[in-house]
């Protein structure tokens, strides 16, 4: 993808709200964020540069939702991102995986420690600290009671539902309320030769309670509030949750909605954390 077919967004914001300014914009779609190449310290804030699809066209007001992060439109140079992105990717260790670029597989889509992702499809190929700490989660549980049947609600590029099935899962369902989502999930899954169920939906809402012995969920902690009964009634007698997507100041109060479901572990990286509960 070229600079065809994209809009930018330059984006400013406390610098203290990176991380999660980050991991909006990824939920909001974008393609590509990059750090301006201006001296915003002297605006008294961090800056991006985000690149989106150009269809279905974005607001820049609109963008972020917070009055303390500001969005406004900005020219998009001609240049390859993919190729660009490509050669700055390069294979690294997350939890027990080797994550390693579908460019530079080379036959380890067989290897138990590999993971093949084709950055730039979806959500969660592994560098972001709320993927690496699910990874780390579903290792803990694979060597404790193991992880059975696993649902990944909210699953992405699917790398984490063929994690588990690395891992030992029965067998691994990811569920997604975006089409391209779940092509993207079934285009790894075939890259890692994973045999993953994929399944549009809005998180466990069409799917049978008490079915999942690992019930999986990297969303923002707002969602994990609203959606604590359901997520919780996923779970088989004994079952587990792994929750993630939250930053360290929204721990608390998660944790709090999830302590009549069982036993909270939690599991902290950078100014991220997950919890596993039960």
């Amino acid at each position: 993808m070229t600079g065809d077919g994209l809009v930018a967004f330059w984006i400013t914001y406390p610098p203290a709200l990176e991380d999660e300014v980050v991991a909006l914009l990824f939920e909001r779609g974008t393609v590509g964020i990059e750090h301006a190449s201006v001296d915003a310290s002297a605006l008294g804030a961090g800056a991006l540069l985000a690149y989106f699809p150009a269809s279905p066209p974005l607001e820049a007001a609109s963008l972020l939702g917070r009055a303390d992060v500001h969005a406004r439109r900005a020219p998009v140079p001609a240049v390859d991102w993919v190729a660009r992105f490509r050669e700055a990717f390069r294979a690294f260790d997350a939890g027990r995986f080797r994550v390693v670029p579908a460019w530079d597989a080379d036959g380890r889509a067989r290897q138990p420690d590999a993971l093949i992702v084709d950055p730039g499809r979806a959500f969660g190929t592994g560098t972001h600290e709320t993927t690496r700490l699910c990874l780390e989660a579903l290792g803990r549980l694979a060597d404790g009671p193991g992880l059975g049947r696993v649902i990944d609600i909210g699953t992405g590029s699917g790398l984490l539902a063929i994690a588990a099935l690395r891992l030992g899962a029965t067998a691994a369902v990811g569920v997604d309320n975006d089409p391209e989502a779940i092509e993207s999930a079934a285009h790894h899954a075939r890259l890692n030769r994973a045999r993953l169920s994929l399944l549009v939906g809005d998180g466990g809402k069409a799917l049978r309670d008490g079915l999942f012995d690992t019930v999986l969920a990297n969303l923002m902690a707002p969602l994990l509030l609203e959606r604590a009964s359901e997520l919780g009634a996923l779970r088989s007698p004994g079952g587990r949750l792994v929750l993630s997507g939250l930053l360290l100041e929204d721990l608390r109060l998660v944790a709090d909605a999830y302590r009549p479901l069982g036993r909270i572990e939690e599991l902290r990286d950078g100014e991220w954390a997950a919890l596993l509960v039960g």
